[in-house]
């Protein structure tokens, strides 16, 4: 087994075709906390199997997170399929295995061919005009962690990361979609009100622990991304943070937005 991440990517996305019978994919869905039920909207897969079935895959180890990857064929809007990846579940800096097991997926896609993806995740709320259960479009991110997947002089411009041609998309599918600034935090532990508000005022719409370093290993590989993270909790109130409502909330919405990702999907590819 090869040690060098890339190298182990490519071994990954060969395992995928030989699991799935496609050579390549075209696109990437990766299905964070409780988005796991949206999958059903892309119909019955092509193929379904344990992450971990698949060099260089961890299981997930948080509440809400599958571990299965699925090969589903979407349609585009000119009725052309749209060989599509989805990942239920992803890995995170938390559990201490470093960033490459985190953005390893990614990789992976890249190097079964995908130049397209959308990163779902939870997030806590740090506008109180927002609504739990709300969607929001990751419009740009902070990436408070301290780390990045990059080793060496991989010089990637992230100015652009949060492609605006995708969020046009999907506000064209869906007109009531706001937008605002994701920080990822190494977690696991949530932040305290001091921390929440000192982010808020670095720029912060929104806080959760995952996404960032994958969107940055995907902008590597030239993927174009679009990132949707619902709001499962509001940051400042005083019945805090419960992690399984977090799921919960995640979950009662996923069937709701499954369709609207479906729907990017095929008018993006």
């Amino acid at each position: 087994m090869p040690t060098d991440p890339y190298a182990v990517a490519a071994a990954a996305a060969g395992r995928i075709a030989a699991l799935t019978g496609r050579d390549t994919h075209d696109a990437l869905v990766v299905l964070g906390s409780g988005w796991g039920p949206a999958a059903m909207s892309f119909g019955e897969p092509i193929a379904a199997f344990p992450m971990i079935e698949v060099p260089g895959f961890l299981a997930p180890v948080a509440e809400g997170h599958a571990g299965l990857i699925y090969s589903v064929d979407g349609v585009r809007a000119d009725g052309e399929s749209v060989h599509t990846l989805i990942y239920s579940g992803r890995t995170h800096l938390y559990e201490g295995h470093g960033t490459d097991p985190v953005v390893h997926g990614i990789r992976t896609a890249a190097a079964a061919g995908v130049r397209l993806a959308i990163l779902a995740n939870a997030n806590g709320a740090l506008r109180p005009d927002w609504q739990l259960g709300q969607p929001v479009l990751i419009g740009d991110h902070l990436n408070l962690t301290a780390r990045s997947p990059l080793v060496g002089p991989r010089f990637v411009d992230l100015t652009d990361t949060w492609s605006a041609r995708l969020r046009g998309i999907a506000r064209d599918l869906d007109p009531s979609l706001a937008e605002g600034v994701y920080a990822m935090l190494p977690g696991p532990h949530y932040e305290t009100w001091a921390e929440a508000t000192a982010v808020r005022r670095a720029g912060a719409d929104m806080l959760g622990m995952s996404t960032v370093l994958e969107a940055i290993a995907a902008r590597e590989s030239g993927i174009e991304l679009l990132g949707l993270s619902t709001v499962t909790a509001i940051e400042g109130q005083p019945s805090g943070i419960d992690p399984a409502e977090v799921v919960n909330i995640a979950e009662r919405t996923a069937d709701r937005l499954g369709p609207l990702l479906t729907g990017i999907i095929g008018r993006a590819a």
